[in-house]
């Protein structure tokens, strides 16, 4: 795909992203533009569905309002409020330790450039990205499995791993197109383009996509 094709596709999958009613937006109602909530919601999506992601969301947040709320609910109980989220003990101890991090290191206002929120606990550049557009509307390419998966479909990159995908999708992808790209992609992912058995017959921009037409010639 070539980055004029490119800039076609995105307009679409601008157009179409209302009518997808995809996952990713029952998770991003419970950000509400919040450092603090953004933050929690990006941390606990990985490696969970953004539809289980979000109920667990809209149960923590009625007892942990903010960082200090965090810092004071016992390790037990913020596991309990976590699952089933994947790796839910793991993160609850995360939540726990860039809460302290929070109060000790910065101030007690979440990070809002990608140095601070790297140093975050649990934090890596998926969700620091995620957290610097939702939260801070600063452009960057939050790139998760969907963003890898489809990019590489597209052949737009050929890349082995997330981060080499968001190092190649900055060097092309022109600035203007990054703040929602993660946004559009996931919820095209979630719907359309699966990774098993993806809706060629209904995609709304197959017309463009590698993938689909090597499909009609196999």
């Amino acid at each position: 795909m070539k980055i004029e094709e490119l800039k076609k596709v995105i307009e679409i999958l601008r157009d179409e992203y209302p009518k997808l009613k995809a996952p990713i937006e029952k998770l991003k109602a419970h950000k509400k533009g919040d450092p603090f909530r953004a933050l929690v919601c990006t941390l606990l999506s990985t490696r969970t569905k953004d539809e289980t992601t979000a109920e667990v969301c809209q149960r923590l947040f009625e007892r942990v309002k903010n960082w200090e709320d965090l810092l004071a609910i016992d390790l037990k109980e913020l596991e309990g409020l976590l699952y089933p989220v994947g790796f839910y003990k793991n993160k609850a101890r995360y939540l726990k330790e860039l809460a302290r991090q929070i109060k000790e290191e910065f101030g007690g206002e979440v990070p809002s450039d990608l140095e601070g929120l790297l140093k975050l606990k649990g934090v890596g550049r998926k969700v620091a990205n995620i957290v610097l557009v939702e939260a801070f509307g600063k452009p960057a390419i939050g790139v998760d499995t969907h963003v890898h998966r489809i990019c590489n479909r597209w052949k737009l990159v050929s890349t082995k791993t997330p981060e080499e995908t968001e190092k190649a999708l900055t060097q092309i992808l022109p600035q203007e197109y990054w703040m929602d790209f993660n946004r559009l992609l996931v919820a095209f992912g979630q719907t359309i383009c699966k990774p098993q058995k993806p809706k060629c017959d209904i995609c709304p921009i197959r017309d463009f996509c590698n993938f689909f037409k090597l499909s009609q010639t196999s």
